[in-house]
């Protein structure tokens, strides 16, 4: 089944005070490009992540989002330090012996006025416990990416219509070119008389074996069999390729440039407006193709 190279998966989880939304694109690329932002914090999540993703895609630049948010007010949001509370009792006493040493009433302070001391209330820090986070996270991270993959066989089986339609274009084509070839052949046998009348007239400063050899070129020139010979057989291959199980992105790209040489080859031996335009647009098919072919994995 043929596969796209280009889709995109999102997905929302959450567990305790940790919410988080993962984004995973992918497109078009040489080789398997993977490029992940995912939170630091969260220790041994970046390797399971790229171990799935090498694991079920072969192709494309691969673009990984993640990010982690932890709910105003859950466990991990704010904690009391209570190092730093007993320190601020203890100056907090201290300060109240010295004032009433000296006759001075102070007010009574609160709850809250002690917890706004500085370092008595902190965020929790990073280097909390996230092994539960991070199991879930790489629990759910395979359906997240066969959502990639599901995406891409659906934008992969529409890109197979496409190419097998441009198939069968350059089929008809390459058998239109078969027949103007053969309408020329008596222009080009009354051309080739008439190349050989004017070697015939140098004959006295050319000997017999640079004629034939003349002639022989002449007639490699004009003859296009071999040239729609291989356009048929890079047809068969591309079909049978498009009906691999395989990853065959490469091989059909290489493909396309057999493809567009054979056209070209074609083009430049002519020898008839006819011809040509059917080269022409042989050319044009061939190069539609190759940007769809660029999408496959």
């Amino acid at each position: 089944m043929t596969h796209s190279m280009t889709g995109f998966a999102t997905a929302r989880g959450a567990q305790g005070a940790y919410t988080w939304v993962w984004d995973l694109r992918s497109v078009n690329g040489k080789g398997l490009d993977l490029r992940l932002r995912v939170p630091d914090w969260v220790g041994g999540l970046e390797i399971p992540l790229r171990g799935v993703l090498g694991k079920s895609l072969s192709r494309g630049n691969v673009s990984l989002t993640l990010k982690v948010s932890r709910e105003a007010g859950g466990d991990s949001a704010l904690r009391l330090n209570h190092a730093a509370l007993r320190a601020a009792l203890g100056m907090l006493a201290e300060v109240e012996a010295e004032a009433m040493s000296t006759g001075v009433t102070l007010a009574q302070a609160s709850q809250a006025d002690i917890l706004c001391l500085r370092g008595v209330m902190e965020q929790g820090s990073d280097d909390e416990d996230t092994g539960g986070l991070l199991a879930a996270l790489t629990a759910e991270f395979p359906q997240l990416v066969a959502d990639l993959v599901a995406m891409r066989t659906v934008e992969g089986a529409a890109l197979r219509v496409v190419v097998l339609d441009q198939l069968t274009q350059i089929d008809g084509l390459v058998a239109e070119a078969a027949k103007e070839a053969a309408l020329r052949r008596d222009v080009v046998a009354e051309t080739l008389r008439d190349n050989v009348r004017k070697l015939l007239q140098a004959a006295d400063t050319l000997d017999e074996k640079r004629i034939e050899q003349e002639l022989a070129l002449l007639v490699v020139k004009a003859d296009v069999t071999e040239e729609l010979d291989r356009l048929r057989a890079h047809i068969g291959a591309a079909r049978a390729l498009m009906g691999a199980t395989d990853p065959v992105g490469r091989k059909l790209d290489f493909l396309m440039q057999e493809f567009m040489r054979e056209a070209n080859t074609l083009c430049s031996k002519a020898q008839s407006i006819a011809l040509t335009r059917v080269g022409l647009d042989l050319k044009t098919v061939i190069d539609q193709m190759r940007e769809q072919v660029q999408n496959v994995e």
